[in-house]
């Protein structure tokens, strides 16, 4: 599976370094030259020899120990990596990473990669959401480097929450898909609308909804892993989106139809994912309204059909909407699929827990003009990404008669 490549797996110091050890056998045993490389704190909770004896590779603990004259040890490393792997990934080492800080043998050789990095973070749930860590997540998304996130469940400090390390094997089949997974969008453009838009009332106030574009920047990242030129055109997030994607914001809904109408022709597959507001006010006041000037009155008139428009001036394009209902979700989505002529709809029942708006989670109903196409059950909005990308590959590949 992994003959000829090389992984650098680097393991850093929490509890859950045990783990680094299956994912060390696993990756071994499917081909892998693996080089380990640990932090000292890593080698307070596992043994440098443990993974030498997996891997029959030295272990490279000190920046300092530079047991080949021919070779800068962290440079050598560097160097041969295919892919580096960090796993577990501390607080501490995510901030490194951030800041560009160097100072063992683990930063010092991430700072002179140029290959691909996946990072799998291990941490205190309370950690894990300090706003200082979440700047790093953020900053290091922004650089491309790609992420297993933790699970959710009983943590070694005691507490319950998110912060666990993915399973080895979850870990494994990341980097297998990431490594050797089907390009089957590599060529095609994909445009993907994203987040809710605000629709100003005056210079302070505005009209919009709960959309994070969590679900729409998952399937931005699972498009650029199959090969897609991915550009995400988005009005407000709660999140960042994915590194190597590109991002045009457009607030409002005439500034989205304007940046879709614009881009709609050079497009392959249009997912439009934002939620538009249906409706926008009349009149934008210039000036903050103030309680003193008394009541406040808004008239509200129709914001332009994105989707519509787009559903009836494709010619090639494959077009897949969003469907965000409360009730009859399988009588309103495909109404809304044969009214505004999309290729697929994707439905989802946002009054159900953790599913929709803000969440991590959602479960989704697939729609063509036939039916249903695919129900997925509640997981983490980049498994529902990776189910909507299989859709849509599959059904789109079945209207061209078997090939994109």
């Amino acid at each position: 599976m992994f003959n000829g490549k090389t992984i650098v797996l680097g393991v850093t110091g929490g509890i859950a370094s045990y783990k680094a050890i299956q994912l060390c056998s696993m990756l071994t045993q499917a081909g892998a030259t693996v080089r380990v490389m640990m932090t000292t704190s890593a080698t307070k909770f596992v043994t440098p020899l443990t993974f030498q004896t997996i891997t029959r590779q030295a272990v490279s603990t000190d920046t300092f120990e530079e047991n080949n004259p021919s070779v800068v040890n962290h440079i050598d490393l560097a160097d041969s990596a295919d892919l580096i792997v960090i796993a577990p990934a501390t607080a501490n080492m995510i901030a490194k990473m951030a800041q560009g800080i160097a100072d063992d043998m683990v930063s010092t050789t991430l700072l002179a990669a140029t290959c691909p990095i996946i990072v799998a973070p291990a941490m205190n749930v309370h950690m894990l959401g300090n706003p200082a860590v979440q700047d790093n997540l953020r900053i290091l998304r922004q650089r491309g480097i790609h992420f297993v996130d933790p699970s959710e469940g009983q943590l070694a400090c005691g507490y319950v929450g998110k912060g666990r390390l993915a399973e080895p094997s979850h870990i494994f089949d990341y980097i297998n898909k990431f490594m050797n997974g089907p390009k089957p969008l590599a060529g095609q453009r994909v445009l993907i609308t994203a987040g809710g838009t605000v629709e100003r009332i005056d210079p302070v106030r505005y009209i919009s909804n709960d959309s994070s574009g969590k679900m729409a920047f998952a399937l931005a990242e699972a498009a650029k892993q199959l090969g897609a030129d991915v550009e995400v055109i988005a009005a407000r997030t709660t999140v960042e989106a994915p590194g190597g994607v590109s991002v045009v914001r457009a607030m409002s809904a005439d500034d989205m139809f304007e940046a879709v109408d614009k881009r709609f022709a050079q497009a392959d597959i249009v997912i439009m994912a934002a939620a538009v507001a249906d409706f926008k006010p009349k009149k934008q006041l210039a000036h903050k309204f103030k309680k003193t000037e008394g009541q406040l009155e808004i008239e509200l008139e129709p914001t332009k059909d994105i989707l519509m428009h787009v559903g009836h001036t494709k010619t090639n394009q494959y077009v897949v909407g969003f469907a965000a209902e409360t009730e009859q979700l399988a009588h309103y989505a495909q109404e809304k699929l044969a009214r505004k002529k999309c290729d697929l709809i994707v439905a989802n029942q946002v009054s159900l827990p953790g599913v929709g708006f803000e969440q991590d989670t959602n479960a989704v109903e697939i729609y063509n003009t036939n039916g249903l196409v695919q129900a997925i059950a509640i997981a983490s909005k980049q498994e529902i990404a990776t189910g909507i990308w299989q859709a849509i590959i599959e059904q789109r590949s079945a209207r061209a008669g078997g090939s994109l």
